[in-house]
Order: structure tokens, then sequence, then C-alpha cells
């Protein structure tokens, strides 16, 4: 009962996550596709006065006139701003908005520096900004290139686009009280964000580990925490097929689950109620069955485990060393061995005493044990101050890196020791490596090791060397 109870939830939970992902997709693609369609039309009236500039005929009809037929009316459509024709200088010779040009010099926008300085960059979306000629308004804008005939540079052709667009657009899209709605550029700045931050719109989030997600594949979704407010969120992104765009929709944990946790904890207390004396039974049985479990495993691993440090001892590294050295050799998988030694042990015995020598050896174990994560690894005590690291299916690199990895710890433990040139405990590591064959056996990798090893302490101690060959 209690299995098929947890099937039920686990199923449960996983259509709870799968309905806020076809969500979360459903909203991306509605603001996705408003997006591009409105873009499709900036372009478009873009590429019209782009072409409308080119001809003689255009150009040298009244001021008037030409406004009327460059700009049509896009200028009065409700997100967008200025349309202007810039010089090559950065300077405004056209003005939808007017027709005498407002003054101003827009050389040091971004969108002016692009296009003149990458003649194929086609339309360029900018990043937000705040208008000089329309106090301050938040904006991006696109733009386009102007060539002259021998395709130098002759200036930009802008369209702005007002950010409360966006800010509408995402308003009227309910996630959740957690959720959240953004549209970013590709190189990592943020234009638009639901909810609404002022201070975020422009920040470079490239950083950020959700971000770096984004670039991994056309849409995707996963969960993660948020780079700006810490909220656990479920991520699903798209990146535009036709923009540099990346439109996130994000939920937060507890909305997805919300539903789903009150229907658990429905289910969960009729469960609990009908099954209290069976599981109290069972939790009898189940406590005398442990220890008596437990007594049995303390009982066959005392043979095999060194007492001091907890590690596996001398004879249980021979049988597994035997195992996986037989093993790399019926599957040609390399095999690497690690042996540590501590640097200048007797000398810490002899100055701070054999009780502080034993805390010593368990903290280095420990910390051995703790850069060794793979169930196949093991490391055993060899005898005295010298373990031993086996590392099934590792190549060189790869020991190397843990042999540092462990080697770093030890020190970075600042366990005093005036007897050694650190003025702290280390360790000597060497590592060896090998794709074992028929014509040889276990020692010849201990041995490779323990050459290192002495190379190590020959060279200065306190490093790692690598067994040549």
């Amino acid at each position: 009962m209690a299995s098929l109870f947890a099937v039920v939830l686990y199923q449960s939970r996983q259509d709870a996550l799968e309905r806020a992902r076809d969500t979360s997709r459903n909203v991306a693609l509605i603001a996705e596709r408003d997006i591009e369609r409105n873009f499709e039309l900036y372009a478009l009236s873009l590429d019209a006065v782009v072409e409308g500039l080119g001809k003689p005929e255009v150009m040298a009809l009244p001021r008037a006139l030409r406004s009327s037929i460059l700009f049509d009316r896009a200028a009065t459509a409700k997100y967008l701003g200025s349309i202007l024709v810039l010089d090559a200088a950065g300077d405004v010779v056209m003005d939808a908005a007017s027709e005498l040009p407002r003054k101003g010099n827009f050389a040091d926008r971004d969108y002016f520096t692009i296009q003149r300085d990458h003649p194929d960059m086609g339309l360029y979306i900018s990043a937000p900004f705040r208008s000089r000629l329309r106090s301050g308004s938040p904006s991006i804008a696109l733009s386009r290139r102007l060539s002259h005939k021998d395709g130098s540079f002759a200036g930009i052709v802008l369209m702005a686009i007002n950010l409360q667009y966006f800010h509408e657009l995402f308003a009227g899209l309910s996630l959740g009280s957690g959720g959240a709605i953004s549209l970013i550029a590709r190189n990592g700045t943020m234009v638009m964000r639901q909810p609404f931050d002022p201070k975020i719109i422009g920040r470079d989030i490239s950083t950020a580990s959700t971000f770096k997600r984004f670039g991994t594949a056309a849409e995707g979704s996963f969960f993660d925490t948020s780079f700006i407010d810490g909220v656990q969120r479920f991520y699903y992104f798209r990146n535009f097929p036709e923009l540099p765009l990346i439109m996130m929709v994000a939920q937060a944990e507890p909305d997805i689950y919300a539903a789903w946790r009150r229907r658990a904890l429905t289910i969960g207390t009729l469960m609990g109620a009908f099954a209290a004396s069976f599981i109290a039974l069972s939790l009898i049985l189940a406590t005398q069955l442990r220890r008596r479990v437990r007594a049995e495993a303390e009982l066959e691993l005392l043979p095999r485990t060194d007492s001091l440090t907890g590690l596996s001892n001398r004879r249980t590294l021979g049988e597994v060393l035997e195992r996986e050295w037989r093993r790399a050799r019926r599957t040609r998988r390399a095999l690497s061995l690690l042996f540590v030694d501590i640097d200048r042990f007797k000398a810490y015995n002899d100055t701070y005493g054999h009780q502080a020598g034993d805390e010593a050896l368990a903290a280095v174990a420990r910390c051995i044990g703790d850069h060794i994560r793979r169930p196949a690894d093991t490391a055993a005590r060899y005898g005295g101050e010298e373990f031993v690291v086996v590392l099934p299916d590792t190549p060189a690199e790869g020991a190397c890196k843990i042999a540092e990895e462990i080697r770093r710890a030890i020190s970075q433990m600042a366990i005093e020791h005036a007897g050694s040139e650190y003025g702290r405990v280390t360790a000597s590591i060497g590592s060896a490596s090998c794709t074992p064959d028929d014509g040889t056996d276990a020692t010849s990798v201990i041995k490779a090791a323990d050459e290192a090893l002495y190379n190590a302490k020959a060279r200065g101690r306190n490093r790692v060397a690598v067994a040549q060959g």
C-alpha cells in the first residue's frame, strides 16, 4: 500500500511538472510570436526607408512629401519612439516626427557603432538605453546600415521601440505569485523582466548559471535558482529563430507543486491513520533486524578495516587491487593508483606525541576519503603514514587531478607541524596509471606509484609526481 501510495504521488508530481512545462511553453510561444510579428513589421518599415533613401527621385521631393513616403504611418504606432536617419557622423538628418529634424548626435550608441564597424550586420537590435529625445524613455533600437555606392559607411536608419511594449505584454501573462518572464539578448543583456524592476533592465546576466543553459539548445527546461532574486524556479526557454533574443518563462517551485502538496497531505493523512498499527509492529521488528544486521556488518568489516582511520586495511587493498587489475585487463581500460605519504611524520610524532600523530592520521584519512566519490574508488591505509588510493577506469590526467585535490586539501587543513619546512602537515603523492595486459601484474603499478612518490619527496615534498612511461 505504501508503494502504491508513493507511485501515485510520484505520478501526480510528474503531472504537475508537465503541466507547468506546457503552460510555460504556451506562454513563451504567445509572447515570442507577438514580438516576432511586430519586429518583422518594424524591420520592413526600416527596409522601406533604406530603399527610399537610395532613390534619387524620392530624395528630390519636397521635405514633407518625402517624409510621408519614407516613413509612411509607422511612426504613429503605439509603442514606437523615434524613427531617425543618422549620417556617417551620427547626426540626425531626417526625423519621422518632424519635418525639421531634432538636434542630436548618437555616434556613441551601440546601434550606431556596430553598424559602422560591421558592414554585413543587417538588422541590429540594441541594448536597452534611455532616449535623449524622449525625456529618458527606456527603449531599444532596431537599426539598418546605410552605405554609399562604393560600400563605405553613410550612416544608419534607426527605429526606437519603447520598453513599455514588453512591459505591458508580459504583465498580461499570469505565472503565479513567484513566476517570472524575461526577454534576454543572446549576449546576456536583460531587455525586460516581469516582475518589473527598472534596475534590472540592461543588466548583464551572461555569468548566471541559468543563462549559460540557454545557449545549449533551441529550447529546453530545467530547475535552477534565480541569479536575480534567489528563488528556485522551473525554467523554460526558447531561442528566437530569426532574432538574437531569448524568451525565458519561469514558475516558482512552490507554485508548481502547491495543489500537489495539498493532495499529498490529504492522502497521506488517511494513509497514515489506516496503516499506523501495521507500521508500529513493523518498526519493532525492523529495529531488532537492524540491530542484528548492524552487528553482523560490524563483525564482517572489522578484519577488513583499519581501526584508526576507518579506511580499508592492507589486506582488503590487496583484494581490491587484484580484482580491479583483472577487470581492467579484461576491459582494456586504464587503472590508476595513488601513493600518499605524510611528509616528515616521524618528526611530527616526536614533536607532538603519538596521540596527536594518530589524530593527524585520522584527519588525513578523512580528507582522502572525501575526495574519492565513485563507488569503485578505494582508499586504504598501506602502513604507518602511507595511504593508497585505487582508481579504476581512470586515466593519468584524471588521477593527477584527484591527487592534486587531495594534496591541496591536506595542506589546507593547516594542521601545525613545526618540523616541516611548510609549517603544517603536508603530503607527497605518487601517481601511476596503466592499461594492464597479460604480461603484467598489479605489483608493477604499485612499484611505479612508489617510485613516483620517491620523486615527489626528492623534489621538495608537498607535491604530486607522476610515474613516467
